[in-house]
């Protein structure tokens, strides 16, 4: 965002009155757009700003905790100016500084020579530090105004945001208190020499020498104070790092594991009750199947995360008699324009007894393994009754429309739930493998669309039997096989000439955007470059594409969305959203953000790891004791090494060179190197 400065001669705008109250805007017809917003997060803390750092008591900035805004307005003014914005970013996934200088009078010449730092961090901490670089002493008021509505974080992505409350003092700042009993504290070290409540005003005068520095800091607080969940000495992530001849490898990692890290939410099960929060800022509830596909592509990074998240899901299952039994909770979400709402829940049980079987080769202890088993095979057996046994699955219920992606979900939890079955001694394993044939044969006889070109698969088979013709972007869901033992990739649903059609879909101008996958392709009707799944490019399926066509050998197209992908990565600062315009990329230009987009989002953090490890293709067995290397041949970033990894518990490091050779330099005592 380009911040327009005043010139020097001007006045800078001004609060006037200071805590006066201000006529708030119409409510919006959506939630407030964050696609240019600052967010630090280290869940259950956020802070949000915009980029000249000043919280103006609008719109969605603010310091919040567990879902409510502690402070609203936190404006600052020195020697009665407003500090001239020059930099606002992100120096971490939780932390955010601001630069600014302030011109005075009193200053030498046209150069202005105080300057304002601010360290903002989302636990609820601001250091403000004013540098001098004046020849003679100065002696610079400073005041900030503060504010606050208390207000949840639904009710002001609702428009629905009430008034700034009245202020009184407290100690060394201010205190607000709402009619529930809830309040926030501001307390200010060193402490203010004066403050007006009414005003919700703090003021100092600051001394500064030649070259000298002087530092506030701001502690916001409440009546429920927590500690971030990463923060608390049970994160379940390793401090693992990437290094590549590509410069963009090292950012991409860090900041992906760095916003995983920061939205781990805690459940009721204790210290180790982990699962990612959706998004931030708009999806931090419950966990559902998004959790689940974040875990399973940080499944490099250790097992532990995907171990707490099942736990959590697993609480969430149906358990009484019925058509229900075993299914996952999950609300209905948009599907697009030519097809109703899905269910999240069906998505969630689908994923389950894949997680679950694929943490088992990275190496989940088999006491977690043993306690989540049971779990998975009720999904399964879900799965068995709702597919009334053989037949393709209708979502939402055995009536609505078959999804192409919920046939891939479903084929995929049969293979691995039999080879999880198999490896646990359980009964069925055989009777899976049959199923997802008998699957297999369906959806070839029936979904397939026959055309000169080679045909494709449909995006959707309707309850009348007709076919939606429009090439989506969850096609790529049918590359995603899976992972079985002894390093072996599972069989898809396609043969090898309709996975090479597939792979040109996603590889033509009608679904690769040069940025990334669009979900609906661009000259079909309902196509919208904003829709979520009309046409936005959604990180997730990207990267979904990017692992399937790498592992299916077809690394021209797999490349071509890696790059654009990486290319997206770098424009939005490293910090990939959930989506962004599915628009197509020309010279010049960059992906367009989209106004309602989480930024970090759990899948989109995840897919920066994925990515970067399906460059090397590592297939583990832990309980075999073998880890198998399958780079992509081409070595298209160059050469790429990956350290801190985990599998079978132990940390696991891998190099690629610039030959496409697969080497690894750590790993677990007795991990062999398999074929």
């Amino acid at each position: 965002m380009a911040l327009t400065a005043p010139s020097p001669n001007s006045e800078p705008p001004r609060i006037s009155p200071v805590g006066a109250v201000r006529r708030r805007a119409a409510p919006p017809a959506g939630p407030p757009a964050v696609h240019h917003a600052l967010l630090c997060v280290a869940l259950p803390c956020l802070a949000v700003s915009a980029e000249h750092g000043q919280l103006n008591g609008e719109g969605i900035e603010g310091f919040y905790q567990s879902g409510r805004r502690l402070l609203s307005r936190c404006w600052l003014r020195i020697a009665g100016r407003d500090p001239v914005p020059l930099q606002g970013r992100l120096v971490a996934a939780d932390r955010a500084r601001f630069r600014a200088v302030v011109r005075t009078p009193e200053d030498a010449g046209p150069d202005p020579e105080i300057s304002v730092e601010r360290l903002r961090d989302a636990d609820g901490t601001e250091r403000i530090t004013l540098h001098s670089s004046a020849r003679r002493p100065r002696r610079i008021p400073v005041e900030i105004s503060f504010g606050t509505d208390l207000a949840e974080l639904a009710a002001i992505g609702a428009g629905r945001a009430g008034p700034e409350l009245p202020a009184g003092v407290h100690a060394a700042g201010l205190r607000w208190s709402a009619p529930d009993g809830r309040y926030a504290v501001v307390t200010a070290s060193p402490a203010p020499q004066d403050s007006l409540a009414s005003a919700g005003l703090l003021r100092w005068e600051v001394e500064l020498g030649p070259g000298a520095a002087h530092t506030i800091e701001l502690r916001i607080r409440s009546d429920r104070p927590v500690r971030p969940t990463g923060r608390t000495g049970s994160d379940p992530l390793p401090r693992a790092a990437a290094e590549g001849d590509d410069l963009r490898v090292r950012p991409l990692f860090a900041a992906s594991l760095g916003d995983l890290r920061g939205l781990l939410l805690r459940g009721p099960g204790g210290p180790a009750d982990l699962h990612p929060a959706a998004g931030v800022p708009w999806r931090c509830g419950p966990p559902a199947a998004e959790a689940l596909w974040a875990v399973r592509m940080a499944l490099p990074l250790g097992t532990r995360l995907a171990a707490a998240t099942l736990r959590t899901l697993a609480r969430t299952q149906f358990r009484e008699k019925g058509r229900d039994f075993g299914r996952l909770r999950g609300p209905l979400r948009d599907a697009g324009p030519h097809l109703p709402p899905s269910c999240t829940g069906v998505e969630a049980t689908l994923a389950f007894p894949v997680v679950l079987a694929e943490a088992r080769l990275w190496g989940l202890p088999e006491k977690e393994l043993a306690e989540l088993l049971p779990a998975a095979e009720r999904c399964l057996q879900w799965l068995r009754v709702a597919s009334d046994d053989g037949d393709l699955l209708g979502e939402p219920g055995p009536t609505g429309p078959q999804r192409v992606e919920t046939q891939a979900h479903a084929h995929r939890a049969a293979l691995l739930g039999a080879d999880l079955l198999e490896a646990c001694g359980r009964p069925g394993a055989d009777g899976w493998r049959e199923w997802a044939g008998a699957l297999r044969r369906r959806f070839g006889e029936t979904f397939w669309i026959d055309d000169r070109a080679g045909g494709r698969p449909a995006a959707a088979r309707l309850s009348d039997g007709r076919l939606l013709p429009y090439p989506s972007g969850n096609a790529a869901h049918l590359l995603d096989t899976g992972l079985l033992g002894e390093g072996r990739a599972a069989p898809g649903l396609l043969d090898g000439a309709r996975t090479e059609q597939v792979a040109r879909l996603l590889g033509s101008p009608a679904l690769d955007t040069g940025w990334g996958l669009r979900g609906l392709a661009a000259k079909e009707p309902g196509h919208n470059p904003f829709g979520h799944r009309a046409g936005a490019v959604r990180v997730h399926e990207t990267a979904v594409a990017i692992g399937g066509l790498a592992a299916a050998g077809h690394e021209k197209e797999a490349v071509s969305l890696l790059r654009g992908l990486l290319d997206a990565a770098e424009a939005f600062g490293h910090r990939l959203p959930e989506m962004y315009a599915g628009e197509q990329r020309t010279a010049v230009g960059a992906p367009v953000p989209h106004p309602a987009a989480c930024r970090p989002a759990a899948v989109a953090a995840a897919a920066g790891i994925h990515v970067l490890t399906a460059l090397v293709g590592i297939r583990p067995d832990a309980p075999g004791g073998t880890v198998a290397l399958h780079p992509m041949r081409t070595a298209p970033l160059g050469a790429v090494q990956l350290s801190g990894l985990r599998v079978a518990g132990e940390p696991f490091s891998v190099r690629v060179s610039r030959l496409g050779l697969g080497m690894v330099e750590e790993a677990a005592d007795g991990l062999q190197l398999g074929v």
